[in-house]
């Protein structure tokens, strides 16, 4: 499709993108009024509203209560290393996740016994329905929230065993490869998916971020001697981090 065959409302919002991408509508700034919009573009009230929208569902702007609508601050993207496996004694979850060593991370987290549902249970290589301890996550830096973890590690591997909760016991807090070498498993391969989808209102929420906008989400699983022994799905915001692979050449 030409440019100028766009739909009037896409004419209008690239216009708008393009002047908040340039700094003339700086972070904070009003956007112009549905009206203004009108006049200016010679357009509909349906076009302007509709050009608003683009705008907002990319993340560039936000409506304020009883205020009207803003220029959002776009966030500089930060890195969410992904370096394989590490060996025990290393750090915890959170800084294994993270490429900056100066952050400073806390998290909050829970744990219950579930029956996994078809696809876990292909991931974690059990029966439908067996009985896995999932753990969530909740990560900050700074006080900020940013980043979420689902993780599920087979019963039938840690049920009954100093390591079954994973924030509980003499490695609580530790990293899985430690863990696992308690009980005699020694994690010698991770594999990894990347992939992007719409945000859970509740995962955008949990974020900080804005309703509508997309997620990065890393599905990985740890194995020991080919037996998977934990996966876990990461998940962050895609306009607030980059995935970045440092592998090692063997």
């Amino acid at each position: 499709m030409a440019f100028g065959d766009q739909p009037a409302y896409l004419r209008v919002a690239g216009d708008l993108r393009q002047k908040i991408v340039a700094g003339e509508l700086p972070p904070h700034t009003r956007l112009p009024s549905q009206a203004r919009i009108r006049e200016q573009y010679g357009v509909s009230d349906t076009v302007a509203l509709e050009a608003r929208k683009v705008l907002m569902a990319e993340g560039l702007v936000e409506g304020r209560s009883g205020s009207g609508t803003y220029v959002r601050e776009q966030p500089v993207p930060r890195a969410l290393a992904r370096t394989g496996y590490r060996t025990a004694g290393e750090s915890t979850p959170f800084r294994q996740e993270q490429a900056d060593s100066r952050v400073k991370g806390t998290w909050e987290s829970r744990s219950e016994q579930v029956a996994v549902d078809t696809a876990l249970a292909r991931r974690l290589r059990i029966a439908t329905g067996d009985r896995a301890m999932r753990t969530d996550y909740l990560f900050r830096a700074g006080g900020e929230p940013v980043m979420l973890s689902t993780s599920w590690e087979p019963l039938a591997v840690t049920g009954r065993t100093p390591v079954m909760l994973p924030e509980e016991g003499p490695l609580a807090g530790r990293g899985v490869v430690e863990r696992m070498a308690a009980i005699d498993l020694i994690v010698d391969n991770v594999a990894e998916e990347v992939s992007a989808r719409p945000g859970l209102a509740e995962e955008v929420l949990a974020l900080g971020g804005v309703p509508g906008h997309y997620v990065v989400v890393v599905s990985r699983t740890y194995f020991a001697g080919g037996c998977p022994v934990e996966t876990a799905d990461i998940v962050v915001l895609a306009e607030r981090y980059r995935v970045a692979y440092h592998l090692p050449v063997k």
